[in-house]
């Protein structure tokens, strides 16, 4: 026997994809995310697309994940979807160090973040 299934968190004109462990910083992959937020997701796509930001590969990634869930998890209309919410978390940081001079240690930190992008169908577009 299985696990009884658990109840939806979204309502259903929504669809989410989350990505964990993006080597980046939280403070670095959030200027990304906020540049999407609320925008059409084609128009977010192309916005990605042509990013300067390293980062912007992963994000487009993930709402490329999030349109695909809404489609064929959902049945949701992909043409109509929004992206509702792009929000960044922290995880671990990872803590290396480096030699320096007289015998001391340069602390290095390479953060990890979580990457969660919610798309919903907007009804009034027509």
């Amino acid at each position: 026997m299985g696990k009884a299934s658990k109840k939806r968190r979204l309502e259903d004109n929504y669809a989410m994809a989350v990505d964990r462990s993006v080597r980046s910083s939280a403070q670095k992959l959030n200027l990304v995310a906020s540049s999407i937020r609320g925008m059409n997701a084609s128009k977010a796509l192309l916005e990605l697309q042509f990013s300067n930001k390293r980062i912007a590969g992963d994000v487009k990634k993930v709402l490329q994940s999030a349109i695909a869930n809404a489609e064929n998890n959902h049945d949701l209309d992909i043409d109509k979807l929004v992206v509702s919410e792009a929000y960044v978390g922290k995880a671990l940081v990872m803590k290396r160090f480096r030699p320096r001079a007289r015998g001391r240690g340069g602390k290095i930190l390479k953060p990890i973040s979580n990457l969660t992008i919610i798309v919903r169908e907007d009804q009034e577009e027509e």
